[in-house]
């Protein structure tokens, strides 16, 4: 199995207040995993609050991310299924899973994003993410 998103970087039934608190909750696991500082998170909600929702890519899901930048310390990804979906503002909403992107470079994450695409192209992606009761299922189901 080539590893898309190790299983440290995923959890499922997050509680977010808003969508601030949802990228918050998935970047969290990428800053305890090593591979970005704090500063990164606000980054990427800084981002939102700049350019907009265009972080929701399809309807239910939001990819957060921002510049590379010094406080990536590592390319890196997480995924969280959120118990109560978030509004972002966008015509995809309302937002029921977060992917945090984290990268070093504009380049080597591209092989990854397009096999995350390849899986979210497939039919009911988003309800077979969230359809996963525990965050071994989740992963087993991104990374197959």
């Amino acid at each position: 199995m080539d590893e898309l998103i190790r299983l440290e970087n995923i959890d499922i039934n997050v509680e977010a207040s808003d969508w601030e608190d949802a990228i918050r909750k998935a970047g969290s696991l990428l800053e305890k995993a090593g591979s970005i500082k704090n500063a990164y998170i606000e980054n990427m909600i800084n981002s939102v609050k700049t350019l907009g929702p265009y972080i929701v890519l399809m309807p239910g899901f939001a990819l957060g991310h921002s510049e590379p930048c010094p406080e990536v310390i590592k390319s890196d990804l997480s995924l969280i299924t959120l118990s109560n979906p978030v509004n972002f503002g966008s015509m995809n909403d309302p937002v029921k899973v977060v992917m945090c992107l984290a990268c070093v470079d504009k380049e080597s994450h591209m092989a990854g994003i397009q096999k995350i695409a390849m899986k979210l192209m497939q039919d009911n992606a988003i309800e077979n993410m969230l359809s996963c009761k525990t965050k071994e299922e989740l992963y087993k189901y991104i990374n197959e």
